[in-house]
């Protein structure tokens, strides 16, 4: 800045082209005789404080305004707001107008007061509806960054709890917050992860979290593992944030990215620590189970289809015992994508509607194909089960993972029998094993490398105890 009024509202107004944008607010004004503008933008700024803040400003005297001593004076004697700080840079000084701050210049002063009274449009905190919980909070993470940070500093109390901000996008200039504890964050993958962020330079991030995490962590296109964790919920967060983790929050997205994840991570849920331990275990290994069995139940009923003498004579009733037009295999496979297109059109459907979808999507149709003959009842009932099974994976992500390899299972044991089970199923232990999350360590952790306390984790919830008990 020049300190130099016109010069200095004419080059702000120029770079933000306020002429050209209705909400863009560029107001002139004398204070203790002296020529002054603010600027905010519409909607963003809070009415109230603005209000009481220029009240105050418009009673200062010629007399107390020279004897400020310059901007850093005039912020120590006369701004009686809190989150307020005297700014020199153009681009910085537009980019808080952008952001939602209030912005004053004043002749003489070669520094701008940057004030930061930014009320966001926001919706209410209430339970997210894709992490559901059976006990525990009902609260969930909104569109905007302070929000997100307080309900976690709500959380946890500690003096050790960091909220690093960081500011990505050339164009959007998107707020985060990377937060951690200091002394138990792994400091390579926080160093790992800032290093990252910084490099970002893109014009625009306004998928945040989709943008950011393909950015964070380059990966093979045709690698499906997710290498991020997402989740709505914060207590939660609080909770991966207290074990080590780090979190990313992103303003514009109720969303927050928990770093580093493995495929043990994906099979845990909140729930898991709402319940006494032998309940959140039967929990945690029914989970798995029917994990498993949404991945490998249709390739093993193509598997023993194609080969009925392998099937035992009491497990004989398993296999379909009518034909239908369209060949078993094909059946499976028209059914995967027809569920999936079921899925999309009840997300796009009015929610007054969308039962009635499911009801038409999920009974009519499948009676209507099993009397015309296309399909057998068996197809139906198998599908149906991975279809409701695949909600007990609270992770959509790792959810659609599981969808593909089923998939991949599918076609290989159908053209190659046992030996595309087989093969496909080391083809996925493979991928798991040589994938990396984002500080270097194995996928598969706590598998490959075996880590056996971290291994009986996945299946027992161990019970919460004080520190140093042992």
């Amino acid at each position: 800045m020049t300190g130099k009024i016109e010069i200095d509202i004419k080059d702000i107004s120029d770079g933000l082209q306020a002429a050209k944008s209705f909400d863009i607010v560029e107001r002139r004004i004398i204070l203790g005789e002296r020529q002054a503008a603010f600027f905010f933008v519409d909607g963003f700024c809070k009415d109230a404080v603005v209000e009481k803040l220029l009240e105050y400003l418009l009673k200062l005297t010629k007399e107390e305004l020279d004897g400020a001593g310059g901007p850093d004076g005039f912020m120590e004697k006369f701004m009686p707001y809190t989150e307020a700080a005297a700014v020199f840079e153009y681009e910085k000084i537009k980019t808080n107008i952008l952001s939602g701050q209030f912005v004053i210049l004043i002749d003489g002063f070669d520094k701008a007061i940057s004030v930061d009274s930014r009320e966001y449009p926001v919706r209410s905190i209430s339970e997210p509806d894709k992490d559901r919980a059976l006990r525990g909070s009902r609260d969930s993470f909104t569109e905007t960054l302070v929000f997100n940070t307080a309900l976690i500093r709500r959380r946890i109390r500690d003096d050790k709890l960091r909220m690093e901000y960081m500011q990505i996008g050339s164009a959007s200039k998107a707020d985060v917050a990377i937060c951690y504890i200091e002394g138990k964050a792994n400091k390579k993958e926080l160093e790992i992860l800032k290093k990252r962020l910084k490099r970002i330079n893109i014009e625009s991030l306004s998928m945040a979290n989709s943008s950011i995490s393909e950015l964070i962590i380059p990966t093979a296109s045709l690698n499906p593992l997710p290498k991020i964790k997402y989740t709505e919920r914060p207590d939660y967060a609080s909770a991966s944030i207290i074990e080590g983790r780090i979190a990313l929050i992103i303003d514009n997205s109720p969303v927050v990215m928990i770093f580093a994840t493995s495929f043990a991570e994906f099979l845990r849920d909140v729930d898991d620590y709402y319940f006494p331990p032998v309940t959140a275990s039967y929990l945690r290994i029914s989970r798995l189970l029917v994990s498993f069995l949404t991945v490998f139940l249709t390739p093993l009923i193509i598997l023993f289809y194609n080969n009925p003498h392998w099937l035992p004579e009491a497990l004989s009733f398993l296999l379909p015992a009518d034909e239908a037009l369209i060949p078993f295999f094909f059946q499976f496979l028209l059914l995967e994508f027809i569920i999936d297109g079921l899925k999309l059109a009840s997300i796009n459907t009015p929610s007054t509607m969308t039962n009635s979808l499911g009801i038409i999507g999920g009974l009519l149709l499948s009676e209507f194909a099993i009397e015309a003959g296309w399909f057998v009842a068996d197809t139906i009932v198998y599908i149906s089960f991975v279809a409701i099974a695949s909600y007990a994976q609270p992770s959509l992500e790792i959810g659609y993972t599981m969808k593909f390899s089923r998939i991949i299972l599918l076609i290989l044991t159908n053209y190659l029998g046992i030996f595309g089970l087989l093969g496909g199923t080391a083809a996925f232990v493979l991928l798991l094993t040589f994938t990396k999350t984002l500080n270097g360590r194995r996928y598969f952790y706590p598998i490959i490398p075996f880590n056996l306390k971290d291994f009986c984790r996945l299946f027992v919830r161990t019970k919460v105890k004080n520190e140093g008990e042992n």
